[in-house]
């Protein structure tokens, strides 16, 4: 088994999920776990500069450039840390399912869980390879333990091997990016990179180079509550007053409907009762100019309710998270062009596509860290029916090791 695989087998089973209601950075302690292990372990593998920001929760390091190549531009490799609050990260069970037949996949047989074909038929892209699954019962964190150890594996490969030149390169990995708060406290003064990639995708070939623009909306409905027996003329029932809000916007601008660089609403979550609801949207769309129309849009919802039941009745908040990486990359063009043309190499073809989501990329870029994204060779983030390929993985990192050899030509 590869040191990749090996690290990831090891990652997988720590619990690192965040969770936004906290409001700590990092939002949930279990996350220091895999951080502290991170920062180890890079020392024990001859890592320079190795930094753990006990406050924040961060990890980064430093592999030394090889001689002659002291004046190569410095590149960066980041991932991130947690995993998505959208399904349990505790008691992961990953296993390796060997050469892969092309049929369902029985994640567990006593509760009945089964990747099937039907549902998730790119999997048989994958026939006569090895899949990580987990037992159905958890999501597998390829999202994005799979970049760490890429990054990881390529890092330990590129110090026990010294003949192969490169520049200086710095490793990152941040806490909280699926709450959107990867970036709040990256140092991007101590990282100290010229550019960087976040090892953050998905399958085998996948470049980004373009995400959404990205919001969060919040929206508060104050209700009344009398007894159902005697509410006429004097009930206001919050409840219905927010399933109102949501059938005021576009039916089809949602998630279920969209593809490519179709923006959506997006309601993520909703609780409450007669006296108050609240519903939790994102907004997204690659179009700047169509994501501040929703943001006006869903405000403007918001007014309506309030002048047709009474100011106050309603409020809506609306904050950026994050904007389209495009602009941002567009004077460095050789991050992408490097990375397919090294994917080319190494046999596979490149796919670039606008990125249905966010990186810490996204930030990073606009924060003075051009930083597009990287596949990892995992799909169905977020997921039961998570899964990783071995072989994608594993040409993930030598893409990695090949990135740092072709950097380190232009010392």
């Amino acid at each position: 088994m590869s040191r990749t695989i090996d690290y990831f087998l090891q990652y997988a089973k720590i619990d690192t999920q965040s969770d936004e209601s906290t409001k700590t950075t990092p939002s949930t302690q279990k996350q220091r776990v895999l951080a502290e292990l991170l920062a180890a372990q890079l020392k024990e593998m001859g890592a320079e500069e190795v930094v753990y920001d006990e406050e924040n929760g961060y990890v980064y390091a430093s592999i030394p450039a090889t001689s002659g190549c002291e004046k190569a531009p410095v590149l960066g490799f980041i991932a991130h840390m947690d995993t998505s609050p959208a399904v349990t990260g505790e008691n992961v069970k990953p296993r390796i399912v060997e050469r892969y037949d092309g049929g369902d996949i029985v994640l567990n047989e006593a509760e009945g869980i089964v990747l099937k074909v039907a549902d998730f038929p790119e999997i048989k892209r994958l026939v006569g390879q090895d899949l990580i699954v987990t037992d159905g019962t958890t999501l597998l964190g390829a999202d994005d333990k799979a970049g760490i150890a890429e990054i990881m594996a390529a890092a330990e490969y590129l110090l026990a091997h010294p003949e192969i030149q490169h520049g200086k390169l710095r490793i990152g990995f941040t806490p909280d990016e699926e709450i959107g708060e990867g970036a709040d406290h990256f140092d991007v003064k101590l990282f100290d990179a010229d550019f960087a990639y976040t090892v953050d995708g998905g399958e085998l070939g996948e470049l980004e180079d373009e995400t959404f623009n990205a919001a969060s909306g919040k929206l508060t409905v104050h209700g009344r509550s009398v007894h159902p027996g005697s509410a006429k003329g004097k009930m206001v029932n919050a409840i219905l007053l927010a399933q109102e809000f949501q059938s005021m916007l576009p039916v089809f601008q949602n998630p279920m409907y969209t593809e490519g660089r179709e923006g959506f609403f997006h309601l993520d979550a909703i609780s409450g009762n007669v006296e108050e609801a609240v519903a939790e949207y994102i907004i997204r769309d690659h179009d700047r100019t169509l994501f501040e129309e929703k943001k006006a849009l869903f405000l403007s919802c918001a007014d309506f309710l309030n002048r047709k039941y009474g100011e106050g009745t309603v409020t809506a908040e609306v904050k950026d998270s994050y904007y389209n990486m495009k602009e941002a990359l567009a004077s460095h063009t050789h991050l992408m062009e490097n990375a397919a043309g090294i994917l080319r190499e190494l046999g596979v073809e490149p796919r670039v596509n606008p990125i249905r989501g966010g990186t810490d990329g996204a930030r990073l870029s606009y924060m003075g860290l051009p930083c597009p994204n990287l596949c990892t060779g995992g799909a169905n983030f977020h997921s039961r029916f998570e899964y990783a390929c071995v072989q994608s993985m594993e040409k993930v990192t030598e893409l990695l090791i090949r990135l740092a050899e072709r950097y380190g030509r232009e010392g």
